[in-house]
């Protein structure tokens, strides 16, 4: 019986994945594996870091910051987040990544990428410096239209969330059969077609199976959420959530509500310390 962490996407969404994150290290709750898509590749990997408060350090100290994202960045590099910024001098000088915990520590962590020539999800165990540095996290969070594709041995890599937003199925095949799913979405939430399916035609007029993908990505996060939900209703698996909506922007600017969003991450978290527990002890 193998203990997971699922962490799902969200961009800026993921202060609260980061809030629940660090309750849990804080409470010392371990878990054999973890999976993160995205924002939540992103942070996650400072949950086999050990890195308690390092995403909402880091990210209310540099969100300002004309280096680290928005639309100006955008237009110079033609990456919403600096590849340059957030992913070598951010966590290699400013507010460094423990890699030597990383390495040394047994817990698996995995990230999930899309293949934009085959529109499937690419699952890698990330292992950590030596594994392209963090061209694997940098793969799984580029998100579509406002993102360059990374390309890692052959393979042309976008974000994750467009094959496989919350893998929980993909876990439970590797063996974990005790999960405990972060979401960014509050229970009930049903995703619409993407309205900007005429400008990702146009862009990836070059990759047809992404295309696809996309076009369908909102049935299959539906179906993904409706199994999530049966499988809570029988305890085999235990999810955490915003109560409702969380009130940010994808591309947030103000340190003030990554500050709240992180809270309410928090505050959920510790509320369902007890549950969480019994489950994982279950």
């Amino acid at each position: 019986m193998k203990k997971g962490l699922i962490l799902e996407g969200g961009a800026m969404r993921g202060m609260f994945t980061a809030g629940v994150m660090d309750v849990l290290m804080e409470n010392g709750i371990e878990f054999d594996g973890a999976v993160g898509v995205s924002a939540g590749a992103a942070f996650g990997v400072n949950y086999k870091s050990k890195q308690i408060g390092r995403v909402i350090r880091y990210n209310t100290r540099f969100v300002r910051d004309k280096r680290y994202c928005g639309y100006r960045v955008l237009m110079k590099t033609g990456n919403i987040f600096s590849t340059e910024f957030c992913y070598n001098e951010v966590p290699l000088v400013h507010d460094v990544f423990d890699f030597e915990t990383y390495e040394n520590n047994p817990m698996e962590f995995y990230v999930v990428a899309t293949d934009v020539e085959t529109g499937r999800a690419v699952y890698h165990k990330y292992e950590g410096k030596n594994d392209h540095c963090f061209d694997w996290i940098r793969a799984s969070a580029s998100m579509p239209l406002v993102s360059k594709i990374v390309e890692i041995d052959g393979q042309k890599l976008l974000d994750g969330g467009m094959s496989d937003s919350i893998p929980v199925k993909f876990f439970e095949g590797l063996g974990y059969t005790k999960n405990v799913v972060v979401l960014t979405k509050p229970k009930g939430y049903i995703k619409k077609k993407n309205k900007a399916m005429p400008i990702i035609k146009m862009k990836y007029k070059k990759y047809p199976k992404l295309v696809e993908v996309m076009a369908k990505r909102h049935d299959e996060y539906n179906k993904t959420t409706a199994y999530i939900e049966e499988k809570e209703k029988n305890n085999d698996l235990l999810v955490i959530r915003p109560p409702s909506k969380l009130q940010i922007s994808k591309v947030e600017k103000n340190p003030e509500t990554l500050k709240k969003v992180y809270e309410l991450g928090r505050e959920e978290a510790k509320k369902r310390l007890p549950d969480i527990i019994a489950f994982l002890n279950s």
